[in-house]
């Protein structure tokens, strides 16, 4: 069972520990920040100086290279503080990424049985963006602009304290329902997102299926559906445009509205004589530094918002359990284990027993009732049934993608509970239905399973499947392309070379599942000659869907409903069991 994805608000103390690695960086933005702010809130007191030495005849040389001197200043350590910003943004989303992969590489299978890949793509890639505007517009921006608010809120408190009241009445109406519309920006980011993703999915369900969808001239349907997920999107992005766009006219009345009531009142109390112009022009420029910093702020909390609308699905996924989170470590994490040594062969002990094995999956109901049986070392089991009757299911149970519901299952005369996963896996090799091949290289994909395999061990295990030939149909050899999923490959042959792959691990048991399916005459005669070839010395649990090639298994299994309803030798069970004579005389090997 998978655990439920959280149901946590995250806030801004889930932000802290992706913040910690940077927060050398972020210390010197910090100190940048506040050393150009106060070079800022210097300039206005230094243009009163100006202005009031003009008034009076004084020189004014050098107040004017000081005050030209303070705006280069700033501008240079804003310069500075802003790239080094980026490069923290950057750093974060690409941190975040490489977590956020390794962890959803290493979710249970059952988790991917109930997702769709467009949305943990978009999880991945648009989400994570969004975190690069909590750094640069977020975050700094709030804490620069506080800084700036209350440095300029005391300098204009202490030149006319009337003045300000009048001021900061202004400011506070029109930015306190900026506030209300603010805070709204947060869940209809996280239902954008939510959408993006569904169109992800879309997007990627079409394309992952493009012939089928050619074949069955479905283009105009899909097309219509990729459309209908993408104008979702849509308006779940208008919804937050719209909310944002009020909040900006809002803020920029506020500001205007500011500047005209301290120019009526300020020019009336200039006439009055109870301040100066001097003071007049330097509460002016505060103003400035009071509301912009104040809009600043406000569209770096929607910005704020929508990060961390993207945070909380991102942790919706960190949250989750990783496969193995309770196994005992195997080796150093990311490690791939080293080729596993063969296993010495306790006396009486089976290579992989069954023991009253059952098994349901989440929501489907039970698949496997009480399985038994065993699979001595260096034999040929061979698993035949109906589609459904759960043959596949037993190769997974071995390989741990499951967790059996009743009885146990052994490997090695060891319970597999008490196995880590990583070494389990090294004494499986495992080829699925599918046979999927890796976009890329004949190389890449071999080396998949043996990263340090030279190009020796890589020919001779091509050879070993018969697919020697593969290598020299083409000059670019071991670095051919096998295109998306192995497209460029024949049926035959992405079998083989999934076969050939596992093999470079040197497993002891090879689980094959239906590895015969689809395949010409031909193709499935060269893949029987490889099986025959890699079986010596090794242990052999086959889903065999032809049961031409597994008549010569040491025993064969047949399952019906999830049950075993006989096991024995192909010439014994044509005789004692009624489905497997069915299915053999379907397939013309009885008379």
């Amino acid at each position: 069972m998978t655990a439920p994805p959280t149901t946590r608000r995250v806030g801004l103390p889930a932000l802290l520990p992706y913040l910690r690695a940077h927060r050398g960086t972020l210390l010197v933005v910090a100190l940048l920040s506040l050393t150009s702010a106060g070079a800022a809130l210097v300039q206005p007191l230094l243009t009163r100086e100006v202005l009031d030495a003009i008034g009076a005849a004084r020189p004014v040389t050098r107040l004017v290279g000081l005050l030209v001197g303070l705006l280069v200043v700033g501008a240079a350590l804003d310069g500075i503080r802003d790239y080094l910003l980026q490069r923290t943004a950057e750093g974060l989303v690409l941190g975040t990424r490489r977590r956020l992969a390794g962890h959803l590489l290493r979710l249970p299978i059952a988790e991917y049985d109930q997702r769709r890949t467009g949305d943990l793509l978009s999880r991945v890639g648009a989400d994570t963006t969004l975190l690069r505007a909590v750094v640069t517009s977020g975050l700094f921006e709030t804490v620069t602009g506080f800084v700036m608010v209350l440095g300029a809120g005391t300098a204009m408190i202490l030149l006319d304290p009337v003045l300000f009241g009048v001021t900061l009445a202004g400011v506070a109406a029109g930015l306190s329902v900026a506030m209300v519309f603010a805070r709204r920006v947060r869940g209809l980011s996280e239902q954008a997102q939510a959408r993006v993703g569904e169109m992800t999915s879309a997007v990627e369900r079409a394309i992952s299926a493009a012939r089928t969808i050619r074949a069955s001239r479905a283009e105009e349907r899909e097309t219509t559906g990729v459309g209908m997920a993408a104008g979702q999107a849509y308006d779940a992005g208008l919804r937050v445009a719209r909310l944002q766009a009020l909040i900006g006219p809002i803020s920029t009345t506020a500001v205007q509205g500011a500047f005209l009531v301290v120019l009526g009142v300020g020019g009336a109390r200039v006439a009055t004589g109870a301040i100066t112009i001097g003071d007049l022009v330097a509460f002016v420029m505060f103003l400035f530094f009071l509301v912009l910093p104040l809009g600043q702020a406000l569209n770096a909390y929607t910005q704020l918002q929508t990060g961390l609308g993207a945070l909380q699905r991102i942790e919706e996924m960190l949250d989750l359990p990783v496969e193995g989170a309770t196994d005992s470590p195997a080796g150093p994490p990311g490690v791939p284990p080293a080729r596993p040594a063969r296993p010495t062969r306790p006396p009486g002990v089976a290579a992989v027993e069954f023991d009253r094995v059952s098994f349901g999956y989440p929501n489907a109901g039970p698949v496997l009732h009480e399985v038994s049986f065993t699979i001595p070392y260096g034999t040929r089991t061979a698993l035949v049934g109906p589609s459904g009757a759960g043959k596949s299911t037993l190769l997974a149970l071995v390989e741990r993608f499951y967790e059996p519901t009743g009885g146990r299952l052994r490997v090695g005369g060891v319970d597999l509970r008490d196995l880590p996963r990583d070494r389990l896996r090294g004494q499986l090799g495992y080829v699925e239905q599918e046979a999927p091949v890796l976009a890329g290289t004949l190389r890449e994909n071999l080396l998949l399973t043996a990263p340090t395999a030279t190009e020796e061990q890589l020919l001779a295990v091509l050879a070993e499947v018969d697919l020697t030939r593969l290598v020299q149909r083409t000059p670019l050899g071991l670095d051919a392309q096998v295109g998306e999923g192995g497209v460029l490959l024949s049926g035959g042959e992405r079998q083989r070379l999934a076969i050939a792959r596992t093999l470079l691990a040197n497993p002891p048991i090879l689980l094959l599942d239906e590895p015969t399916s689809n395949l010409d005459a031909r193709s499935e005669a060269a893949l029987r000659r490889a099986i025959d070839t890699v079986a010596a010395d090794r242990t052999l649990l086959i889903v065999a869907h032809r049961l031409a090639t597994v008549v010569d298994a040491d025993q064969i299994v047949v399952l019906d409903g999830g049950r075993v309803v006989a096991v024995g030798p192909h010439a014994e069970l044509t005789q004692s069991s009624p489905l497997y004579r069915e299915l053999a005389a379907h397939q013309l090997l009885v008379g």
